[in-house]
């Protein structure tokens, strides 16, 4: 995969820079009987709550980047893919986070949805911890903790696998 990803807005805009990205929709080990996602807050930036995610390291498969990250970031990648999304979704992070994440200007993301296997742990306190503390929601409680420049992504995600018939 290359470095990086340039998308257009528009034939008169510039073309934005989107670092290749991954991102996981954790279901708990009750699912399907009890529908629940995992969301974690981010340790570097207040009450910003999101799904696990991270970027694809050159020479890397994005499902390989995707079990990799899961074993970062939530200290496991005892998971199960039940679906993936079609399609790669792109945003762009707001000026507070843009600088920060120089020189790219968003992400373009490929979303699974994972599901952890029954007795799987979690465990947040990995060697560079990313997020301070993590919960289970319904997919009616997401927008209540989501941070706001990433919503409309995951509605459009979550969408998707509701009207698949997987959540």
């Amino acid at each position: 995969m290359e470095d990086k990803i340039r998308a257009k807005r528009s034939d008169n805009a510039p073309k934005k820079n989107y670092r290749p990205n991954v991102a996981a929709i954790v279901l708990s080990s009750s699912y399907p009987a009890k529908c629940e996602i995992f969301i974690a807050s981010r340790i570097d930036v207040e009450d910003a709550w999101q799904f696990p995610q991270g970027g694809i390291d050159k020479g890397e498969s994005p499902k390989q980047a995707l079990f990799r990250e899961l074993k970062e970031e939530i200290g496991t990648d005892q998971v199960d893919v039940v679906a993936e999304y079609p399609n790669w979704v792109s945003y762009d992070f707001p000026a507070s986070v843009a600088q920060r994440m120089a020189p790219y200007d968003g992400q373009t993301q490929k979303y699974y949805l994972v599901k952890l296997r029954k007795g799987t742990k979690i465990n947040i306190n990995t060697k560079v911890p990313e997020f301070s503390e993590y919960k289970f929601v319904s997919t009616e409680k997401l927008n209540d903790y989501i941070t706001f420049f990433k919503r409309t992504v995951y509605k459009k995600v979550l969408k998707y696998f509701k009207k698949e018939g997987y959540i």
